[in-house]
């Protein structure tokens, strides 16, 4: 091997995880935010709560009338310097449908970074790469470039499968590395 290869591969061996966010039963969840379709007028309903394992339980009912489609749920934070990471994990349980993951380097930026993810039923580790996460806006994909891993100030969870749903997303933990 050369050592540019086995210097990579040692770095990469040493960089520790950077933890987002790690739900217990006295998490602060002061900046998590639900935000549902109700801004464009539709009627879905999420709540946040946390459960007797110390896990957060996202829930609601996702519903199409009024134009509506969507539920959403956010957590802003102070600038994280996210450039020697390569991929999102989450230990979460799901209810066997998909949801979007995304991230924002900037907060108040218009669009977000997304990647897709299905659920099992189970409890499962996703790991999402965050080169693959690609820029969108209002459901459109951008013509710019996918997620640059260079800084993160917000992430969110979001379910919009285009049909009117139960959902329930119960989440341990999310972390780079």
């Amino acid at each position: 091997m050369s050592n540019y290869i086995t210097s990579y591969i040692f770095i990469m061996l040493m960089t520790p995880s950077l933890v987002i966010f790690d739900f217990d039963a006295n998490s602060n969840l002061s900046n998590w935010n639900v935000v549902n379709d109700g801004v464009m007028g539709g009627i879905s309903k999420a709540k946040l709560e946390i459960n007797q394992d110390g896990n957060a339980i996202f829930k609601g009912t996702v519903s199409l009338e009024n134009n509506g489609g969507f539920a959403s749920l956010r957590y802003r934070f102070n600038t994280k310097e996210v450039g020697e990471y390569t991929k999102v994990i989450i230990r979460l349980k799901g209810d066997k449908t998909t949801y979007q993951f995304r991230t924002k380097t900037n907060a108040y930026d218009r669009h977000s970074y997304i990647a897709l993810f299905e659920t099992t039923g189970e409890w499962q580790t996703i790991e999402i790469s965050l080169s693959e996460m690609y820029p969108a806006f209002r459901g459109r994909k951008l013509s710019i470039p996918n997620y640059p891993s260079e800084q993160m100030q917000e992430i969110a969870f979001l379910i919009g499968n285009k049909k009117a749903e139960n959902f329930k997303l119960e989440i341990d933990k999310i972390s780079l590395q």
